[in-house]
């Protein structure tokens, strides 16, 4: 089978959630005897951060333009099974064009960034990886959030087939590792500046920095400004790479999970960011938001705060308790959200969106 992908970046994990992503799922397909062509435009700021190269299971196709691709791109879809477009591609409109001309493949829209589409839709602003017919003509249309924002994808832009695929972690790149002294921290956070989570950021870690002079906290994302509030006992980290998030995440007693405002506001949508700390059996401390309990069980498996006074109490756990709040959010990830389940998920929300064939007439 062959997927090709119309996408963001899976080269470059700089300022992004799509990258880590696409490489677990591209490995896991892969395993389930997929073969996966990604097609990214080649942009300086991810070439700037490029931390990958090729895919090992796969096929990478850096390009500078669309046109220089355009022929190359027919080509690989006239023998593909299903060819996707995701949110945020930088020729969403030239690539669904394609697409859809394309007889042979199944049409495939991947929102990874749900939220963020229907946010944007609804104050007006353009849209600029989606078309004028928005996603009417595509075979399914899977998304990153489940929930009400199913109902807004076909009431509001025309899917026929909308279904949730998840985030997912792959564990054999984020596990338990060994704690590095430099990212030592009573609290952490991973995570690309947003202006949007501040406010959340700031209840949740800053303030409890402010009240806990003695304690050390450590926050690691690129695009964070210079002028961030915080005190004398936060550190930060620019971009951190993929390889060093395990490490990072053993290196603190606590990890807090803050999606943005848009993400929140929906619910049904867990944050790679969110797998990968459970996977590495780190304790979680996460904000309130709907549909979180699916995903992980509130008090057992994940820690919510829904202000300082909750991050404050959950800093007073004893180690012994964050431990197994950790071990026990490892284990459901490893149960239900890993990558090689998100490829067996993908695989069969494929086979069902495929029309029947039809039935041969006896003569």
């Amino acid at each position: 089978m062959k997927l090709v992908v119309f996408g963001l970046t899976v080269s470059s994990s700089w300022g992004n959630g799509h990258a880590t992503l696409w490489r677990g799922l591209i490995r896991a397909l892969s395993r389930r005897g997929w073969r996966v062509v990604f097609f990214e435009r080649d942009v300086p700021y991810y070439a700037g951060a490029r931390d990958l190269y090729a895919l090992e299971q796969g096929e990478l196709v850096l390009y500078p333009g669309w046109d220089e691709v355009r022929g190359l791109a027919a080509r690989h879809l006239a023998d593909a099974d299903a060819a996707m477009v995701t949110s945020f591609c930088p020729d969403g409109v030239e690539a669904t064009r394609l697409v859809l001309d394309a007889p042979r493949p199944l049409h495939v829209f991947y929102d990874l960034d749900t939220p963020v589409t229907l946010e944007r839709l609804e104050q007006g602003q353009p849209l600029t990886y989606l078309g004028p017919r928005g996603l009417a003509d595509f075979d399914i249309v899977l998304s990153y959030t489940g929930g009400g924002a199913l109902d807004a994808l076909r009431d509001r832009l025309g899917a026929r087939l909308a279904v949730p695929l998840y985030g997912h972690v792959d564990p054999d790149v984020h596990r338990p590792a060994p704690p590095r002294p430099e990212f030592a921290g009573d609290l952490s956070y991973i995570g690309t500046y947003a202006a949007d989570r501040q406010a959340a950021l700031e209840a949740l870690l800053v303030e409890p920095a402010r009240r806990r002079p003695g304690l050390r906290f450590v926050i690691a994302g690129a695009q964070s400004p210079d002028s961030s509030p915080g005190s004398g006992n936060i550190y930060f980290l620019r971009h951190l790479a993929p390889g060093a998030h395990p490490a990072f995440y053993a290196s603190s007693r606590l990890t807090l999970n803050v999606p943005r405002r848009a993400m929140a506001g929906m619910g049904w949508c867990p944050s790679g960011r969110l797998f990968e700390a459970a996977a590495c059996g780190a304790p979680v401390l996460s904000d309130a938001w709907p549909g979180l309990d699916e995903f992980f069980a509130p008090g057992r498996e994940i820690l919510l705060a829904r202000g300082t006074e909750d991050a404050l109490a959950a800093l007073d756990l004893t180690d012994a308790e964050l431990r197994r709040v950790g071990a026990a959010a490892r284990e459901r990830v490893l149960d239900e959200h890993t990558s090689d389940r998100r490829a067996a998920d993908l695989e069969a929300l494929l086979a069902s969106a495929r029309p029947a064939p039809p039935i041969a007439m006896e003569a």
